[in-house]
């Protein structure tokens, strides 16, 4: 089968540290880079209490193009295991399952849920946080019967979606209602991440929310609030025009275009009912804001925004997968006494007064008719063409990109 692949080595990643500054096409150069297309086996069930899927549809998620680009941090080094097929979003078919396996049967289709915790490694003795359902946060995430990854996408013995077929463990495959279509199902993954944000971290009833950004995760933030039904006025900080239409379609209140100039700041500033108070020198200082701001983009700009367009004592949720990063101003957070939290991906969250996994949740909104995020498809790539998806990804600027896929 064919697969995208990266393989670290020295050599090819310090090419692509210093050639990818003259032009990103070396970042996934064929020869010279750790972006590898291959051939490769069709995989085998580790153990009777795996399933193999054939992929249907595989996203290229935003942490995908960040490893690509090599703006990972070191600090994940330990958790992924080389060489692995990229891609942890998928929706596809159950193509083999193991004699163990009770859950699902050859011929469904279903989602996986990616991460790569306690129960998926064969670890009987749960770490803390796997029994009281925080998996995405697991202990062993290097360890038991399968090499160290984060989820699949990041495992070189489970494969990845950007490839024909991957194996998963039983724990982490959920059948697919027949009324949620597959271009839904790819994107119950990226949703869960947004949901399991806003169900850590609701709004209360009448705050101003504030989600900078408006790609992948900061539409399905907005979609998540919205599919909840939870009473509060979000306002969305938008890149590009085409952004700034999706979110209204999804209904945000108010939608601010980011330009270059600080022009937006005082724009934002005001729709938020806040002061735009001019330092000696540098950006304006806003004074008032929003009670809550979900950064669903990562870089040194979002990052000084969400502290900037907190109010005092306000919450700001960071989404946007931010490697090492300079010249981050955190005098608001000890000025404004703000509370600054992390979220990574999914585990079980509360809904409708019990716990349940996130990913389940998400597919159930979807089943209701709560939230329908195919419109946020908008390319669709055979695999071979995987520069091109990446090109166009990486320049979504030039076109109206949101969320492509593969389609192995």
């Amino acid at each position: 089968m064919n697969s995208v692949q990266f393989d670290y080595s020295a050599p090819r990643y310090l090419f692509g540290k210093l050639a990818g500054k003259a032009a990103k096409s070396f970042y996934w150069h064929r020869w010279l880079s750790c972006v590898r297309w291959r051939r490769m086996d069709i995989p085998r069930l580790p153990n009777s209490d795996w399933v193999r899927i054939k992929v249907k549809y595989g996203g290229i998620c935003g942490s995908d193009v960040n490893l690509i680009l090599l703006k990972d941090s070191p600090a994940t080094s330990p958790f992924v295991s080389f060489p692995f097929t990229i891609g942890h979003e998928l929706v596809g078919t159950v193509d083999e399952a193991g004699v163990t396996v009770d859950n699902v049967r050859p011929g469904d289709r279903v989602v996986v849920d990616p991460l790569l915790s306690c129960a998926a490694r064969g670890i009987d003795d749960l770490c803390p946080h796997c029994q009281r359902g925080d998996y995405h946060l697991c202990h062993s995430m290097s360890g038991g019967g399968i090499a160290p990854g984060l989820l699949i996408g990041a495992c070189r013995d489970t494969g990845g979606s950007w490839s024909e077929y991957l194996v998963a463990h039983k724990s982490q495959v959920l059948t697919l209602p027949d009324n949620v279509s597959d271009l839904n199902g790819v994107l119950v993954e990226p949703f869960s991440c947004a949901l399991h944000a806003v169900l850590r971290n609701p709004p209360q009833n009448g705050d101003t929310v504030l989600v900078i950004g408006a790609g992948t995760i900061g539409i399905c933030v907005v979609a998540a609030i919205r599919a909840l039904e939870l009473p509060c006025r979000v306002v969305v900080l938008a890149k590009h025009p085409f952004q700034c239409e999706l979110a209204s379609r999804y209904k945000a209140d108010d939608v601010i275009r980011l330009t270059n100039k600080a022009q937006y700041i005082y724009e934002t500033a005001e729709t938020l009912g806040a002061r735009a108070l001019q330092p000696l020198f540098g950006d304006p200082v806003v004074q008032g804001g929003a009670d809550l701001v979900f950064e669903c983009v990562g870089t040194k700009q979002s990052i000084n925004d969400a502290l900037r367009f907190a109010r005092n004592g306000g919450r700001i949720v960071l989404l946007g997968l931010a490697g090492i990063l300079r010249s981050i101003d955190c005098t608001t957070v000890w000025l404004n006494e703000l509370n600054v939290k992390g979220s990574f991906a999914y585990g079980v969250d509360e809904y409708e007064g019990r716990k349940r996994r996130t990913l389940q949740i998400a597919i159930d909104l979807m089943q209701k008719g709560k939230v329908d995020l195919s419109p946020l498809i908008t390319h669709r790539f055979p695999l071979e063409n995987y520069q091109e998806a990446l090109r166009t990804v990486i320049y979504k600027g030039k076109g109206p990109v949101i969320k492509a896929v593969f389609e192995p």
